[in-house]
Order: structure tokens, then C-alpha cells, then sequence
């Protein structure tokens, strides 16, 4: 697997800068890193599709306040056409840059520079979030619904309700109450509504058209705000064991004092498991929809060469596109029950109850 995808990796790598290239020479050339960036980077509104030139967006509302007050529109208020700085225009004095320092963020010119409102537009990463979280809950709700009525002799449910009954309970067993022990139960909704969301987030990113195809789990934000969560429930319930291993580990004197060597690393290793979930989440989402879609964007590079090359990669480009999807469904399952199986075990390393940790 790791073999795999370094070459999709390189892959990936090698084709991006083709049609940099063709975008240079010809104006009709495929411009695969703009394509790659508009679906993996947030937006003021959410593009669904191309035709005939014409984009079709589904505008969303930005809510800024800038030096001249609180102001509330759609975004498709904002100019389509950049002007000479790059810049797409819109009301109150407002636009979206295109400067390197605020790429596609609303700006506005105060005192001759350019200087970003407070800003807390509903993007389309806000929107994704919001329909994730409906699905969450659904998937939730539906099932409790269902024990409520019925009493844990009866017959286990089928269908959906069945499905769900069957994930919970391979978590909880298999990594929740593995991980923890005893304590699964109190930590156990954190780490099933970590690994649902994650997954549900992850499965709707692969869906290539609206509700679907927001990627949630590739936005670094989102995958700090996980990550944090979980260090701070680490960190808060941890022990005195848990504490003392850290600031007065059983090693060595000279390795505490005069220089707190290890307590430094111990210390430091408390925002390194953090920040290994959060690095890893976002790298391999958002690496997996580049993959994909720079697959799809062979087709259209070829045919830019010439037609016998672009009939030829076609069904080349089809084949490996489907086995990318296939893959990334498999990914999606894998990162977030290693998130939820991190978390567990971040979890109970701080519950130590000796001299040492087990």
C-alpha cells in the first residue's frame, strides 16, 4: 500500500506540471493546478459544474465587516471577470483578491493597502460541515430511535439500522473497549461520533457532485480542530502518573538534571501525537482527491496533444480513475478508524495508575 501510492504520488507530481506548461503555450491548455486548488481549497460559493464555458455556482452568503459597516450578500454579487490586479470586484468596496498573501479571500483597500475585513462568511466548507453533521445525526438517531422500541432479546435490526448497529459495535469492541478497558463507556461517545464523522466527511468528498464533493477531512482547519479535541481530553483526564512520567521520568539523574533532557522530550511528545493525527487525516485526503482528480485531467491533456493520444489514455485514464474511487473508499474507512484507534490510545496511555506506563 505505501508502495502504491508513492508512485501516485510521483504520478501525481509528473502530470501536474503538464498542463502549467500547456497553459503557457496555449490558451486552450488544461490548467490542472487551478483545477486541483478550486476543489480542494475553500470558496465564497460552491461550483457544481462547466457548460459551455458558463460555470454553475450555487452562491453562498458572505458576512463580513469591513471599515464601512456589517455587510451581508450572495456571493455571485462578486464579478466572474478578474480585473488588471487579478482581483474580482464586488459591492461596499469589497473583492476577492488574487495578491499571493490573500488568494481568493475578500479584501478591501483601506489607507492604500489591502487589508481582509473580519470575515465570517458561510464558504463552502461551512456548508459541507453543516450537511455532514445532518448526516451524522441521522445516522445516529435513526438507530436510538430504534432501540427505544425494542429490548435487547429481540431480533437485531436489518437494513440500515442494522449496518450502523454493526459499526458501533465493531468500534466500540475492537478499539474503544480494547484500547481503554474499563473506562470505554465514558470515552466511548467521543471516539464513535470521531470516527462517524470522519467517515461520513470522508465518503462525501468521493461523491463528485452536491451534496457530496466538499473536502471536508482535506481542510487542515477541520483537521486541527479534531486533533485538539482529542489533545485536550487527553491532557485534562490525565493522571498523576500520567504527569509525574512526563515532568519526572524513571530514568537515569543525568538525563534530568542538571539538563531536563527527557522531561523535555516527554513534554514535547504531548504536542507531537496531536499533530501526527492532524498531519496525517489532512495528507492523506486531500493527496487521494488530487490523485483522482488528476487522473480525470488525463484525458483532457492528451486530447490537447492530439486525438490518437487522447482515444488511447482514455480508457486507460477511466480504468484508473475507478480503482482510485475504489481505493479511496477503502481510505476513507482506514483514516478514521486509525484517528479513532490514535485517539483511544492517546486516551488510555494518560490513565496510567503505576511508576511506569504499560
Amino acid at each position: 500500500m505505501k508502495h502504491l501510492r508513492l508512485l501516485l504520488y510521483i504520478f501525481l507530481f509528473t502530470f501536474s506540471v503538464v498542463p502549467i506548461r500547456a497553459a503557457e503555450s496555449d490558451d486552450k491548455g488544461i490548467d490542472l493546478q487551478e483545477i486541483l486548488f478550486s476543489h480542494l481549497l475553500d470558496a465564497y460559493d460552491w461550483h457544481i459544474m462547466t457548460v459551455n464555458g458558463h460555470h454553475v455556482t450555487l452562491p453562498l452568503p458572505v458576512i463580513v465587516n469591513s471599515s464601512t459597516g456589517w455587510h451581508i450578500f450572495l456571493s455571485s454579487e462578486f464579478s466572474e471577470n478578474k480585473d488588471a490586479k487579478g482581483n474580482r470586484p464586488g459591492p461596499y468596496g469589497l473583492y476577492i483578491s488574487g495578491s499571493e498573501a490573500n488568494d481568493n479571500k475578500v479584501c478591501e483597500i483601506v489607507d492604500g493597502k489591502e487589508v481582509r475585513p473580519f470575515d465570517i462568511s458561510i464558504t463552502k466548507t461551512v456548508v459541507v460541515l453543516f450537511i455532514d453533521s445532518i448526516l451524522l445525526l441521522l445516522c445516529i438517531l435513526i438507530p436510538a430511535r430504534w432501540c427505544k422500541k425494542h429490548r435487547p432479546e429481540d431480533p437485531a435490526p436489518k437494513g440500515f439500522t442494522g449496518l450502523m448497529h454493526m459499526f458501533v459495535m465493531y468500534i466500540y469492541d475492537d478499539v474503544v473497549k480494547a484500547s481503554l478497558g474499563k473506562e470505554a463507556d465514558k470515552y466511548a461517545p467521543y471516539l464513535l461520533t470521531c470516527f462517524f464523522f470522519i467517515f461520513i466527511a470522508n465518503i462525501m468528498g468521493v461523491v463528485p457532485f452536491p451534496p457530496g464533493g466538499g473536502n471536508l477531512t482535506g481542510n487542515i482547519t477541520i483537521t486541527f480542530f479534531l486533533a485538539l479535541c482529542t489533545f485536550l481530553i487527553t491532557n485534562i483526564t490525565g493522571t498523576r502518573a500520567y504527569w509525574k512520567d512526563i515532568f519526572w521520568p524513571e530514568v537515569p539523574m543525568w538525563l534530568k538534571v542538571p539538563v531536563p533532557l527527557m522531561p523535555f522530550i516527554e513534554f514535547f511528545s504531548i504536542f507531537t501525537k496531536p499533530l501526527a493525527l492532524m498531519i496525517r487525516l489532512f495528507a492523506n485526503m486531500m493527496a487521494g482527491h488530487s490523485i483522482a482528480l488528476s487522473l480525470t485531467c488525463i484525458i483532457f491533456i492528451m486530447f490537447g496533444i492530439n486525438a490518437i493520444a487522447g482515444t488511447s489514455m482514455t480508457a486507460v485514464s477511466v480504468l484508473m480513475s475507478v480503482f482510485m474511487m475504489l481505493l479511496e473508499v477503502l481510505v476513507c474507512f482506514i483514516q478514521a478508524l486509525v484517528f479513532t484507534m490514535l485517539s483511544a490510545v492517546f486516551i488510555s496511555l494518560a490513565h496510567v495508575h503505576g511508576h511506569a506506563k504499560e
